[in-house]
């Protein structure tokens, strides 16, 4: 497993880390735990030392914190998240911080966090969502440099509104955060244009979701593929969504003249192709999707042939919450 430097913390971290929003059984249903915590050890064994879960993750802080303490090592990060006081993903914009994040609902969080997973302490601590339009109000960053005093956390990040890469460039410049999670793919390139190069000017750590597309990238969403209720996919991949997917790939597929089940490892190497990129969290319940991710990091790049037919596919969208 290749690491890379998550930005000014100096923390060494593999290029492939484990998103463990799936393993927890809130959001992705059927997860099953004995599994989960099957492909969590198997990827510690083949070198993955990020893990990203959430405070809104389930049970995956629980299961994190387990695997984490029963191995061991010292080197393993741990990244977790504050959820928004009033549980709205993304944040609309003209809101008081003090409303969304105040200090004693940051430390509660926190808090509880270290007491579900066990944990003396997260390396990572992220605002699960994020605005702009709070830097330099409320009383955030005066509860995160608290925390960091009492040991609590080693490093603050946030996680920005999904398909809002620019609304965070007021944060980065301000210097007061370390890392910033953003979603980035083959459909989703805009981070590109301002985002990643801000990231490298002032030294901050990329962590990388959603590049597999919620699995639109994985070349397994069919025209006619169904999600069972409770499953955010249900709503993600509504209505012809799915045949919109199904084109999509398969006219990149074609293009690029690969076999469609070689495209999620295609669509991983795109986004490790930036050196803006520290590390990529897909989600990986099962053992033969950690193997297969993971032996992505092999060191080598796509071709520049095959990064001009990536780059013709960009497709702005938004299925979280537009139509």
């Amino acid at each position: 497993m290749r690491r890379r430097v998550l930005g000014r913390t100096g923390l060494s971290v593999s290029e492939i880390g484990f998103g463990a929003w799936g393993i927890g059984g809130a959001g992705w249903i059927g997860a099953d735990e004995s599994e989960s915590v099957r492909a969590l050890r198997r990827a510690i064994e083949l070198g993955v030392n990020f893990i990203d879960t959430a405070r809104r993750y389930g049970d995956s802080e629980r299961i994190v914190g387990e695997v984490v303490r029963q191995h061991g090592a010292d080197d393993i990060v741990v990244a977790t998240k504050v959820a928004p006081a009033n549980l709205v993903y993304p944040a609309p914009s003209g809101l008081d911080p003090a409303l969304i994040f105040p200090g004693a609902h940051i430390r509660q969080s926190v808090e509880t966090s270290l007491r579900t997973s066990g944990l003396e302490a997260f390396d990572l601590v992220q605002f699960h969502v994020w605005s702009d339009e709070w830097v330099g109000r409320g009383d955030w960053l005066e509860t995160i440099l608290a925390l960091k005093d009492e040991g609590k956390l080693r490093f603050f990040g946030v996680s920005i509104n999904d398909y809002e890469p620019d609304n965070v460039l007021a944060l980065i410049k301000s210097g007061h955060v370390d890392t910033v999670q953003a979603i980035y793919n083959v459909f989703h390139q805009a981070p590109q244009e301002r985002l990643l190069p801000a990231c490298i000017e002032h030294g901050i750590g990329l962590i990388v979701r959603v590049a597999l597309d919620e699995g639109g990238l994985t070349g397994r969403i069919t025209a006619d593929a169904t999600f069972p209720d409770g499953d955010f996919r249900r709503n993600y991949f509504r209505g012809d969504r799915p045949a919109q997917v199904a084109r999509r790939v398969r006219t990149l597929v074609d293009e690029l003249e690969i076999r469609t089940e070689d495209l999620a490892e295609v669509a991983l190497r795109f986004v490790l192709d930036h050196t803006a990129t520290s590390t990529v969290i897909p989600g990986m319940r099962t053992v033969r999707n950690v193997e297969r991710n993971t032996a992505v990091s092999d060191g080598r790049a796509l071709t520049d042939k095959q990064l001009a037919v990536l780059a013709r596919h960009a497709w702005e969208r938004n299925f979280y919450t537009r139509p």
